[in-house]
C-alpha cells in the first residue's frame, strides 16, 4: 500500500507475423506496461542493435486511419455498445488492417455523400425558416414588393422598424423632406413601417433614421413579390424539402442496414489491433521475420505470463526477464494498489505528482493527516454534519470525491465533540477535551507539537527514499536525512525545554543542544564536501546552506500554528455572528444565525480545506516526494469505440 509493487523488465522476442497476437495477449494479461529498449543488461541486451527496424510503425499508421474513419462512421451507421471479445479472437495482420481501411474508406465515401446531402437539406430548411420569419413581418403589406423596391424608381423606399415612442417625432422630421411614413405592423415596442420619399434626399433621410434607432429590414430576392405569392412559394419549397428529406432518410436507413453488421465486425478488429498500435508508440523493434516487445510487469506475475505465452505460442518465443538496473530507475513505472476506501484520496496526491518506483507512497499518511488537520481546524458537530449530509446528497455528481467530503464531515464532527461545539454554540455540550477559545496557548502548543512530529516523519521517509535509491551519503549526512533529523530533534528539544514543555522536562538542555550541534556540524561537513569551487566560495556555500537548514525546518514547524489559528478563528466567527444576531428581533436573530452558519460552512470550510492541502503539499510532500515518477499504464482492450 505504501510503496510500488516490485516490477521486472521483460523483452519478448517472437516471429514478426505473431507480433499483433503477442501484443493482444499482453493486453489480455492486463498488467504489461510497454517500455523502451534502453537497457544494456540481460541475455537480450544486444536486441536494440540486432533489431534496428520499427515494424509496427506501418501497423500503427493503418490502425489510426481505420480507427478515425470507424469512429466517424459509427456516428452515422453504427452504435457504441460494449464489444464482446471472443476468447479465440486473433489480432488482424497489417494486410488485414489495410484491407479493412480500404473498405472503411469506400463506406465513408458513400456515407459522406449522404451526410453532405443531409447537411445541405438542413441548411435549406434553416434558410426557409429565415425567409418565413421575414415574411411574417411583411405579410401585412398588401403590395408587390418588387415594384415597391425597384432600383430605378424615383422614390427611395426603406422598410424596417423603430421604437414606438419615436414614431411621431420621426414622422414630423421626415415630413420636412417630403418623405412619408406608413406603419404596417406593431410588435412589442417596435413599429414596422415603410418610409418613402424623393431619392434625391435619401442621404438626409438615412441620417434622421439612424438617430431615431431605425433597423432596416432586409428583403431577400425570394420575397420581392406580393406577400401572398411569396407565401405560396414558401409552402411549395417546404413540401419539396420534406419529400427530399424522406428520400434521404430512406437512403441513410439502407446504408445502416447494409453496413451496420460489418461495422460491428470492424469495431472488433480495430479493438483487437489497438494493443500493438499503442505499443508501437514506445517501441517495437524488428528485422526481417523477427520482432521484439519490451515492457514492465509485476514480479509476481512472471510465472503467469510464461504460462500464457506457452499456451498461445507453443514455444515460438524467447522471454528475457531481469530486475531494473540503477541507471533506468527513473523510467520504471510505479504500480501501487490502493484499497477502495483510499482511492478517492489518490487524485489529490497525484495532482502533486506520481511517486517514483520504490519511493514511499504518501497516499495513506496523506489521507489520515489531511482529515486530521481539517477536523482540527473546522471542529464542529453541526458544520461537520452539514458537510457529511451534502456529500451524501450529491454523491452521484461528486463521484469518488464524495467519500472525501463525507470523511471530512465525520472527522469535523468528532473534533466538534472534543471541542464541545455545535453550530458555533459552546454552551450546549461539555467539551470532551477542551475549548480552543478558552485554551489558546495550549492549542498553539499542540499544533506546534504536531508539526514537529510531522516533520520528523517526513525526514525519516526522505532518508529511507534516499537509501533505497542508492544515495546512501545523502540519506545519512544531508540536511534532509538522518543528520538533519538529529539536529532538528536536538534543537526542538532544547527550545521546548527553554519554554518549559513537560514532554521534554526529563531531557537536560545541555544534552539537547549538544545533539543539535553534532547534527549541524555533520550537515556542514557534508555541505563542504559537496561544494565545489575556491575556498571562499565553498565557505560561503556551506554557511548559507547550513543556515538554510535551520531556517527551513523551524519556519515549516511554525506553519503548523495555522492549525490552531483556524480552530480559534472558527470560534471567533461564530461569536461575531452571535453578537450581530443579539440585537435583532426574533426573526432577524435566527435569520442571521442561519445565514452566518452558511457563510462559515462555505467560506471558512473552503479555506480550511485549501490550508490543510497546502500544509500537506509544502510542509510534507516537498520534503520527501519527488513527484516525477511514471505511472503504470498497462495495455488493455477497449470495449468502446472512439477511445484513445
Amino acid at each position: 500500500m505504501l510503496r510500488a509493487e516490485p516490477l521486472v523488465k521483460i523483452q519478448l522476442l517472437m516471429l514478426a507475423s505473431e507480433a499483433p497476437d503477442a501484443a493482444l495477449e499482453l493486453a489480455r494479461f492486463g498488467v504489461f506496461n510497454p517500455g523502451t529498449f534502453n537497457d544494456q543488461s540481460g541475455s537480450l541486451a544486444a536486441l536494440p542493435d540486432l533489431l534496428p527496424d520499427s515494424p509496427a510503425a506501418l501497423y500503427r499508421e493503418a490502425w489510426l486511419e481505420a480507427e478515425s474513419r470507424l469512429s466517424k462512421l459509427l456516428e452515422q451507421c453504427g452504435d457504441s455498445r460494449a464489444i464482446e471479445f471472443p476468447s479465440d479472437a486473433a489480432a488482424p495482420s497489417l494486410i488485414d488492417l489495410q484491407e479493412l481501411n480500404g473498405w472503411l474508406k469506400e463506406v465513408w465515401t458513400a456515407c459522406l455523400a449522404c451526410h453532405e446531402s443531409d447537411e445541405r437539406l438542413q441548411d435549406e430548411k434553416k434558410h426557409l425558416d429565415a425567409l418565413e420569419e421575414t415574411l411574417s413581418k411583411l405579410e401585412r403589406l398588401n403590395v408587390d414588393l418588387a415594384q415597391l423596391l425597384h432600383s430605378n424608381s424615383l422614390l427611395s423606399v426603406n422598410i424596417g422598424s423603430l421604437p414606438a415612442n419615436g414614431l411621431k417625432r420621426v414622422s414630423e422630421a421626415l415630413s420636412m423632406t417630403s418623405t412619408l411614413v406608413s406603419q404596417f405592423d406593431h410588435i412589442g415596442d417596435q413599429i414596422f413601417a415603410v418610409i418613402a420619399g424623393p431619392r434625391t434626399r435619401q442621404d438626409e433621410v438615412r441620417g434622421l433614421l439612424a438617430q431615431a434607432g431605425w433597423r432596416e429590414l432586409a428583403v431577400p430576392e425570394e420575397l420581392r413579390t406580393h406577400p401572398q405569392e411569396a407565401r405560396n412559394w414558401l409552402e411549395s419549397e417546404r413540401k419539396q424539402l420534406e419529400e427530399q428529406s424522406g428520400v434521404e432518410c430512406k437512403v441513410i436507413g439502407v446504408l445502416r442496414d447494409q453496413f451496420g453488421p460489418r461495422l460491428q465486425e470492424a469495431r472488433l478488429r480495430v479493438a483487437l489491433a489497438r494493443p500493438l498500435a499503442e505499443a508501437a508508440l514506445v517501441g517495437v523493434r524488428g528485422k526481417g521475420g523477427l520482432a521484439a516487445l519490451a515492457g514492465w510487469v509485476p514480479r509476481r506475475q512472471v510465472h503467469a505470463l510464461r504460462t500464457l505465452l506457452d499456451n498461445r505460442f507453443r514455444g515460438r518465443y524467447l522471454l528475457d526477464v531481469r530486475e531494473p538496473s540503477p541507471h533506468e530507475a527513473a523510467d520504471v513505472p510505479s504500480l501501487v494498489r490502493y484499497p477502495a476506501w483510499l482511492q478517492p484520496f489518490v487524485p489529490l496526491v497525484k495532482s502533486y505528482g506520481v511517486p517514483r518506483y520504490g519511493e514511499f507512497d504518501p497516499a495513506l499518511p496523506f489521507a489520515l493527516t489531511y482529515l486530521l488537520l481539517f477536523g482540527a481546524m473546522f471542529g464542529d458537530i453541526g458544520h461537520g454534519g452539514v458537510i457529511l449530509l451534502l456529500s451524501l446528497l450529491f454523491a452521484r455528481k461528486l463521484g469518488r470525491m464524495a467519500l472525501v467530503g463525507a470523511a471530512a464531515g465525520v472527522v469535523s464532527m468528532l473534533f466538534g465533540v472534543l471541542y464541545g461545539s455545535i453550530f458555533g454554540y459552546e454552551d450546549i455540550l461539555e467539551p470532551v477535551w477542551l475549548s480552543p477559545l478558552h485554551n489558546p496557548v495550549y492549542v498553539l502548543s499542540v499544533a506546534v507539537g504536531f508539526g514537529v512530529g510531522f516533520i520528523v516523519f517526513t525526514l525519516l521517509v526522505n532518508a529511507r527514499n534516499k537509501w533505497v535509491a542508492g544515495h546512501r551519503a545523502e540519506a545519512i549526512f544531508d540536511s534532509t536525512g538522518i543528520a538533519g533529523l538529529v539536529f532538528y530533534l536536538g534543537a526542538a528539544a532544547g527550545l521546548a525545554s527553554v519554554a518549559g514543555a513537560s514532554i521534554v522536562a526529563g531531557i537536560p538542555q545541555n544534552t539537547a543542544w549538544m545533539v543539535a550541534i553534532v547534527g549541524i556540524i555533520v550537515i556542514a561537513g557534508f555541505k563542504w564536501y559537496e561544494a565545489t569551487g575556491g575556498l571562499g566560495e565553498r565557505i560561503l556555500v556551506t554557511a548559507i546552506e547550513t543556515l538554510e537548514t535551520g531556517i527551513n525546518l523551524f519556519s515549516n514547524t511554525l506553519s503548523f500554528m495555522r492549525v490552531a489559528a483556524f480552530s480559534l478563528n472558527h470560534v471567533a466567527l461564530a461569536l461575531a455572528i452571535f453578537t450581530l444576531a443579539a440585537g435583532l428581533s426574533v426573526a432577524g436573530h435566527w435569520f442571521t444565525i442561519a445565514l452566518g452558519n452558511v457563510v462559515i460552512i462555505v467560506l471558512e470550510g473552503g479555506i480550511v480545506a485549501i490550508q490543510a492541502l497546502r500544509l500537506m503539499y509544502y510542509e510534507g510532500f516537498s520534503r520527501f516526494f519527488s513527484g516525477d515518477g511514471v505511472e503504470f499504464v498497462p495495455l488493455r482492450l477497449e470495449t468502446q469505440a472512439g477511445k484513445h
